[in-house]
């Protein structure tokens, strides 16, 4: 049900080749919602058992008769489960988690202990192995990794949260003994003894020692130099000041309140808000929940709303807040399918249609169950966004490119996401980019929009992308102003949301630290018309215009067409 599901864009895989299909086909589709990345019996792994299912008649006996291993901690476990999973499988925390938290029925302050435990563990990564060398007196990195997962995981409880040290120890030494030998909980436990004798300000000054600034950024803040330095040049190319960098590396580390969106026209807001929440400040569809969890709330159970963060909300809403011509709207990049539901949610309002595209047949999955309450508006393929665009030239009115990237605005609700990307990713997406919103340009009708937009506010992501396509696009393309679309929309001034000028046009840039969302980007490009009307003319026309209206092209028929009908894709679909 979350927007923060596993998001294979920000890996470079949401843009490969695919299949056509439609919203409906295949109706044995798998359940995509819980335990990707868990391999059955993982917890069986690294010589130990379950500790819910261990056998009590197959203790040792002898001189140990009577003596059990503890029970371990059962929060605990889960999130060193998870830890472990993150290390040695690449698996990922917000998928994992919440299955785990499900199957096992924790909920309330457990499930609390488990989410801070897995979350804030990995978010400190950086720091914490710091101060395992020294506590160690060998590097973190030559440690078996399920024991160094339980290290952090403890030195996470000693330094980082209000937890007594010695709880912090013994139930963090109860978890390994439970899954390996005694040897190795002796281990652990001299370890995370030698970390409590300190406080986190003294580890701090040990293990940054003399080293320079940037060094000691990268260990206090616990972000990879590399995305540092990245983020310093993100927040002078769209306006920010370089000193702004801390406050930023900060919220980073600050857990994300969790968001719903309240699909418009299928749940009432305020009475979400009146029984869960408070009403998010900037998007007229969000709710920050404040108590309970997400599957709690009844419209959630319904998919008439779901876990998204502010921010994507946004983007989405500025697609549809700018005039454009009647006709279908295309998500090009559509998987995992939050975006898709508050466009599928307006078009239904304003009689439209919404062709959502994805590359993966797992994540197109992903999109139909997001959108089940909008079948009657929303089509699901399984298509190349690079290609679509150009197979169905000029038919769609507004177009979505929620482009792959490398997630750098995203990372306090993906904090593994730091420690798995390098510098080139971002040099291999440049091109998939490029390709997707010349894609979109191509795929968008004269006087419609494109919303091209990144959970990421790196340079080379951004602005750059946008000002290669309008180059590219010559004097066909515009750029609108994105920061006062926004503005209207959550009632700020403008100057709350800008970016760079670009071509006569402006860019937004949302921060986890300014706005409280994650690092959204948008620009917004229109199609001028082919007349050089004036595009004020085609305000409105999706409001009042009939679905059977479109443009009979004469092709074979498109995504959501009748191939008998000889409908062009906006009116079909």
């Amino acid at each position: 049900m979350a927007d923060d599901r596993s998001d294979d864009r920000h890996h470079g895989r949401s843009h490969g080749g695919g299949r056509g299909r439609q919203h409906g086909q295949d109706s044995q589709r798998h359940d995509s919602r819980g335990g990707r990345g868990e391999t059955p019996g993982r917890h069986l792994q690294q010589g130990g058992r379950h500790p819910q299912h261990r056998d009590r008649d197959s203790q040792p006996r002898g001189r140990d008769s009577g003596r059990r291993a503890p029970r371990a901690n059962l929060p605990r476990t889960l999130a060193w489960e998870v830890l472990r999973d993150v290390e040695v499988n690449d698996a990922y925390a917000n998928l994992l988690l919440p299955s785990k938290l499900a199957r096992t029925h924790l909920n309330g302050l457990d499930a609390g202990l488990a989410t801070e435990l897995t979350y804030g563990t990995l978010r400190g990564i950086g720091f914490y192995d710091a101060v395992i060398d020294a506590a160690a007196q060998r590097p973190a990195a030559e440690i078996d990794p399920p024991v160094l997962a339980a290290l952090r995981m403890g030195a996470h409880q000693l330094l980082s949260m209000r937890v007594a040290d010695h709880a912090a120890v013994s139930e963090t030494v109860g978890v390994i003994k439970a899954h390996h030998e005694q040897r190795v909980g002796g281990f652990v436990n001299a370890v995370l003894r030698r970390i409590s004798e300190r406080s986190r300000d003294e580890w701090v000054e040990l293990v940054v020692g003399d080293a320079d600034e940037a060094r000691r950024l990268e260990i206090t803040t616990s972000h990879p130099g590399w995305i540092i330095r990245a983020l310093r040049q993100a927040l002078v190319a769209h306006g920010r000041s370089a000193e702004e960098l801390p406050q930023l590396l900060d919220a980073d580390n600050t857990p994300a309140a969790v968001c719903l969106s309240v699909l418009p026209g299928l749940a009432d807001r305020e009475a979400v808000a009146a029984d869960w929440g408070t009403p998010t400040p900037l998007s007229p569809l969000g709710v920050h929940l404040d108590h309970g969890s997400p599957l709690e709330v009844p419209e959630v159970r319904a998919g008439t709303a779901r876990v998204q963060d502010e921010g994507s909300q946004l983007v989405a809403l500025a697609l549809t807040a700018v005039e454009a011509p009647a006709g279908a709207w295309l998500d090009m990049c559509a998987g995992p399918g939050g975006k898709t539901a508050v466009l599928g949610a307006r078009a239904r309002q304003t009689g439209d249609r919404v062709i959502a595209a994805d590359v993966s047949d797992h994540r197109a999955d992903l999109v139909e169950d997001s959108t089940r309450q909008l079948a009657d508006v929303v089509e699901v393929f399984t298509a190349d966004g690079r290609e679509f665009g150009h197979q169905h030239a000029e038919q769609f009115s507004r177009v979505l490119v929620d482009a792959p990237c490398s997630g750098l605005g995203a990372l306090r609700r993906r904090p593994e996401a730091r420690w798995r990307r390098r510098p080139s990713d971002v040099n291999e997406l440049g091109p998939v980019q490029r390709e997707l919103l010349a894609s979109a340009i191509a795929a968008v009708m004269p006087g419609g929009v494109v919303a091209y937009t990144t959970c990421s506010p790196h340079h080379a992501e951004t602005l750059l992308v946008v000002e290669d396509a309008l180059r590219a696009a010559g004097i066909g393309v515009e750029l609108l102003d994105a920061a006062a679309v926004l503005a209207e929309i959550a009632g700020r001034e403008a100057e709350h949301f800008a970016s760079a000028e670009v071509a006569g046009g402006r860019c937004a840039q949302l921060w986890p630290d300014v706005h409280g969302t994650d690092g959204m980007f948008l620009a917004l490009l229109r199609k001028k018309p082919t007349d050089d009307a004036d595009p004020a003319q085609h305000a409105g026309a999706s409001q009042h215009a009939g679905a059977g209206e479109g443009t009979d092209t004469g092709e074979a028929a498109g995504p959501g067409q009748d191939a008998g009908a000889g409908e062009d894709v906006g009116s079909a679909s």
